[in-house]
């Protein structure tokens, strides 16, 4: 089954990290990703630019509006996620527990819903 790992950082927490504990988190990141390639995991994983990098847009109307970020109050941010295969979700947990990011913030495991065409 696929999962999302869905990587929450704190707004309170953000640009705290020394550049040292920056770097080391990436190079965590990195080598996580490679144990997960290596073993058949990861089918994809990618960080977000910062909130105030985005651009919500909804449709109203028939009329479409765009809204630059930050666009939610919030005191937690997404900030990356990790798409996985697991085989049940005690597995799943498991392997979003090891996400380096959690130590700092928080991770959301969701599954993903398979849609098919209506016949």
């Amino acid at each position: 089954m696929r999962y999302i790992c869905l990587i929450y950082n704190s707004a309170d927490t953000d640009g705290t990290l020394t550049p040292d504990e920056t770097d080391e988190l990436v190079k965590a990141h990195f080598a996580f990703d490679e144990d997960l390639r290596r073993d058949g995991i990861m089918i994809h994983a990618d960080a977000l630019e910062m909130p105030d990098k985005a651009t919500v847009l909804r449709v109203r109307d028939n009329r479409l509006s765009a809204t630059d970020g930050p666009y939610v109050e919030t005191k937690e941010h997404l900030a990356g996620f990790y798409v996985i295969e697991a085989p049940d979700v005690v597995k799943a947990r498991d392997i979003a527990g090891r996400i380096p990011s959690a130590r700092f913030g928080a991770v959301e495991l969701r599954p993903v819903r398979m849609l098919t065409l209506p016949d």
